[in-house]
């Protein structure tokens, strides 16, 4: 047990009488420079911009540098129309802006501020192709101090544009980024001899590492929430990335408190499902009993209902989501559903198991010997074929040959793509998984993305510009163009931590390394190169240890492994 200080104790007890609940938030502030001015306003006789430049330059932090009188910092004048400049803080963040206004002509002023997970939405007006300030504000006028500063935003985004929106003068001394995030600690790790392979695997982790912010959320900017389903792929991420991290409990814990047992968590039955295989996933990795008892009674009511959607022929009754490109597609969904209750039903008999309840994992085996007696169809769909095979209800060899392995990346998803790749290893095809990985994932950085995104199709970047270029006359608008459902155009999450597959995938199936028991004091190690020379990362234990590979290919072909790891862990090969 930790042990609480004397201080701590004192600052609870007197938050109870005082009948508040204190908080300490667990995430980071972290001031960040432009790295480059993308776009500044023309200069005429109406406004003018002028030293841009110094927007990018180290600053000292003072409010004026230099100058008192006639400041020292980036200048904008409307003399009858707005002035502006946008900036481009290098990669996705989470969190807001900091303006530091001097001069006495800057007295007054007020200014428009966009953010934008691209330079097009950062340009763009409210209620143009999705635009819009749902659940975090990135478009807004607000006024600026005289030799001061103001932050503004609590949103996802890599751009800034700033327009001078009142006559007059502004000097802007300096901008910086207001990074918030988890401080946590990168346990685990993947290189190999292919650099596309190394920035998917670090964009993937940082996409997922950029969600955990007060839960862990499905989006940063779109829509902060804890959802179910997202978390699932999200959890795998975080334990092969970063290890046991609280949030990961917290999250669960949030959607038990607001969820009955006899209803459905965020409104879905397949996220309630979700929710089983996470609580699961939980306990296997960390081997912590004690939580599996604290939810006991919840996790068996829920169960309860669940099991009230198996119908007379064994066929799940839910009605469901997978994920938004298998939406239109309503039996392959289906099919997919009987896949994921199955596999929710296997979570919860090893759960039962565990806290030896016998009559409740009586139940769940029953519930798993009648809904696998159903053999769907995926109905071409790469989602519900993935499903299938992970949960033994189709042939993995059949369902690769009939739907995984055809068209490439043609139907691949951010979302379900974790489970395709995990599918097709499972079918013998980690080189077939490798390449979706470069050409799936890669096909996102080809298009300036620094985090992975919400929905991603190949066929978008056909006569499209990156997201961090201008609108190209002629050109499609990868991010304001294309998207469907709840995010059409700007209204579309450019860093969605379901999107974090491959930070899992690339560890468990190139460098080998899975959990093989309850606690992780069972590890194999059985890596894959492929058409790679070598590769060397880590996977993290509950400890907060890590087991260590580092395997390259010899000039005959053959494997070579060196495998570090703390005694207590038994190494299987």
């Amino acid at each position: 047990m930790k042990r609480v200080s004397l201080l701590a104790i004192v600052m609870m007890a007197a938050a109870a009488i005082a009948g508040t609940e204190e908080k300490v938030d667990p995430r980071v502030r972290t001031y960040i420079s432009p790295s480059r001015v993308v776009w500044q306003s023309e200069n005429s006789d109406k406004a003018s911009v002028s030293n841009s430049d110094i927007l990018c330059r180290p600053r000292l932090g003072q409010v004026p540098e230099g100058a008192f009188l006639n400041g020292s910092g980036c200048t904008l004048e409307n003399k009858g129309e707005r002035a502006g400049v946008l900036v481009d803080f290098g990669r996705e963040l989470h969190g807001g802006l900091l303006i530091a206004s001097g001069g006495p002509s800057s007295r007054g002023v007020k200014v428009r501020v966009r953010f934008g997970e691209s330079v097009a939405e950062a340009m763009s007006e409210l209620g143009e192709r999705g635009a819009c300030n749902d659940h975090a504000i990135r478009d807004s006028e607000i006024d600026l101090p005289w030799a001061g500063t103001r932050e503004i935003g609590n949103t996802g985004f890599r751009f800034v544009r700033i327009d001078l929106l009142t006559k007059g003068r502004l000097q802007i001394e300096y901008l910086k980024a207001v990074s918030l995030m988890r401080p946590m600690q990168y346990l685990g790790g993947f290189k190999c001899s292919d650099n596309r392979l190394n920035e998917v695997w670090a964009t993937a982790a940082r996409t997922v590492h950029l969600c955990c912010q007060d839960y862990l959320w499905d989006g940063i900017k779109r829509d902060r929430l804890v959802w179910m389903g997202d978390s699932h792929p999200e959890m795998m991420s975080i334990l092969a990335v970063f290890g046991a991290q609280s949030i990961l409990p917290e999250s669960f814990d949030y959607m038990r408190a607001t969820t009955s047992p006899n209803a459905w968590m965020d409104s879905m039955p397949s996220y309630t499902l979700w929710w089983l295989r996470c609580v699961y996933e939980w306990y296997h990795y960390t081997g912590d009993l004690d939580y599996l008892k604290k939810h006991q009674e919840y996790i068996k009511a829920t169960c309860k209902h669940v099991l009230q959607h198996i119908g007379a022929d064994n066929k799940c009754t839910m009605g469901g989501f997978l994920d938004w490109p298998s939406n239109h597609n309503k039996p392959a969904v289906a099919s997919g559903m009987q896949a994921l209750m199955l596999e929710a039903m296997v979570c919860s008999s090893k759960m039962a198991e565990a806290l030896n309840d016998a009559e409740f994992k009586k139940e769940c085996d029953n519930a798993v010997s009648r809904l696998a007696s159903v053999k769907p169809d995926p109905h071409g769909s790469k989602q519900a074929a993935a499903l299938l095979a992970l949960a033994g209800l189709r042939d993995e060899r059949e369902m690769y040959d009939q739907v995984l392995g055809k068209d490439g990346v043609k139907n691949v998803s951010t979302f379900y793509g974790y489970y395709m790749l995990e599918a097709m290893s499972k079918a013998g095809e980690n080189q077939c998984a490798v390449n979706t990985v470069r050409d799936y994932w890669g096909g996102m950085l080809d298009m300036g993305a620094t985090s992975f995104w919400e929905d991603f199709n190949i066929a978008w970047t056909n006569n499209a510009f990156r997201i961090d270029q201008l609108p190209v006359s002629g050109k499609k608008d990868i991010h304001g163009d294309y998207g469907e459902f709840c995010y059409v155009g700007f209204r579309h999450s450019l860093c969605h931590g379901w999107s974090s597959g491959p930070a899992a995938w690339l560890i468990h199936h190139v460098l080998g390394i899975t959990a093989k028991e309850t606690g992780c004091k069972t590890v194999r190690v059985k890596p894959f190169l492929g058409d790679l020379e070598w590769a060397e990362g880590s996977f993290p234990l509950p400890t907060g240890e890590a087991v260590k590979v580092r395997v390259d290919k010899t000039p005959d072909g053959q494997l070579k492994t060196d495998i570090k790891a703390p005694d207590w862990v038994k190494i299987i090969q």
